[in-house]
């Protein structure tokens, strides 16, 4: 194994991948109008890359992961950023609706088993008993692209041209994969678990089980976030310009976020950390909803709830990997799977009650209602783990 510095540049390499991937989906929601303009399309329409780029995820994270588990880490490293840095940049190239789908779909392919595949080899960087650490290193360059990466690529699409975001994206995939082949050390490759334990571990229920989880519970936080634009100028009242200050803020709360819930999967045991995450994220919505009318109260909101969302991240995908054993890096890939699965369908569901006429605090409460059905099944897993324990300890 290299020495501990060599490792700590090995995980910047993975935070600017994670960097990378956090610009590209979520700096098209700041540029959705100068897309729609460019290819002459509407907004809905344009709109439709997102799905399309979370479809790609969807499918991209078990295929990839499972082709390149048969390589060793740094090669499937390096094989996802170039794939990533290309179809990103061929998304720039977009001359109509259906090219731009084409490139966001392949776009999001390798988003999945990137984040997959990057945590277990986050895992095996990390020092004895800093795992949690090393996985939010990894998941830092996410956050931290909300912060910077976002309103830089939003900036840069709305006043010069919507494809230079996406060349941006590319470039960064290119930084990504130099970072990876200087930085990143040659691993010993896992030896081969066989397709028997490989399924084994894929038929854990518990793992499915927690896939559900991160399918729901982090659903509650796309609920509010996909409708925060409205919330910060309709509700509360601020101007246009707010909106990107306030996801700014909520940039910085994940960012915060993000190290707290690493510390927490130290302290309790992983799922319980994302017991307590998603609890506190049910309360900070439900307040949310009764305070939005006030404009500081909804920005000091926004930052809390931003922290409490990227709580969950790093333990939740611990979980997972705990519960995938024999197949991790697979389990851990559908884990992303998840997330964007939670995206959409909290996105959704929470846009219902604004169809019925409702007003637009009530997408809030849909978030903690769906962070309230995690909890439940965070906390029905671990009664499942204290009771198989019991039988066990009595059969023993």
């Amino acid at each position: 194994m290299e020495t501990n510095i060599s490792n700590r540049k090995a995980l910047i390499a993975l935070a600017i991948g994670g960097f990378g991937i956090g610009l590209t989906e979520f700096v098209i929601m700041g540029i959705l109008p100068d897309v729609a303009q460019g290819l002459n399309i509407t907004i809905p329409e344009a709109g439709h890359a997102i799905a399309a780029y979370a479809l790609g995820v969807v499918i991209g994270a078990p295929l990839f992961t499972k082709i390149g588990g048969k390589m060793d880490s740094q090669k499937t490293l390096l094989l996802l950023m170039a794939w990533f840095a290309l179809f990103n940049s061929l998304s720039g190239l977009a001359e109509n609706y259906v090219t731009l789908l084409i490139s966001r779909f392949l776009s999001g392919l390798p988003h999945g088993a990137f984040f997959g595949i990057g945590a277990v080899v986050a895992g095996r960087l990390a020092k004895t008993g800093k795992i949690a650490q090393a996985i939010a290193v990894m998941f830092s360059g996410l956050t931290i692209a909300n912060v910077i990466g976002v309103p830089i690529g939003t900036y840069i699409g709305h006043h010069y041209d919507w494809s230079a975001s996406f060349y941006m994206v590319g470039i960064v995939g290119l930084i990504t994969m130099a970072s990876i082949y200087l930085w990143m050390p040659k691993l010993p490759q896992l030896p081969p678990t066989g397709t028997s334990h490989e399924n084994k571990g894929l038929k854990n229920k518990e793992l499915w089980a927690l896939i559900l989880l991160t399918t729901i519970g982090t659903g509650g936080f796309f609920a509010w976030y996909s409708y925060i634009a409205p919330l910060i100028t309709e509700v509360a009242g601020l101007q246009n310009y707010m909106v990107g200050y306030a996801m700014i803020l909520a940039g910085l709360g994940m960012v915060m976020g993000n190290f707290i819930g690493a510390k927490m999967a130290e302290w309790f045991s992983p799922l319980k950390a994302v017991a307590i995450s998603l609890s506190i994220m049910v309360g900070l919505l439900l307040v949310n909803a009764i305070v939005a009318i006030n404009p500081y109260a909804i920005l000091t909101m926004t930052f809390l709830i931003g922290t409490a969302s990227f709580t969950v991240a790093t333990p939740i995908q611990m979980a997972i990997i705990n519960a995938s054993r024999g197949s991790e890096m697979l389990g851990s890939s559908m884990n992303q799977s998840a997330f964007n699965m939670g995206n959409a369908s909290g996105a959704y569901l929470a846009g219902l009650p604004i169809a019925y006429g409702h007003g637009i605090v009530y997408a809030g409460v849909v978030g903690a209602v769906l962070a309230a059905v995690g909890v439940g099944i965070a906390l029905s897993i671990l009664m499942y783990r204290r009771q198989k324990a019991k039988r066990y300890k009595m059969a023993y």
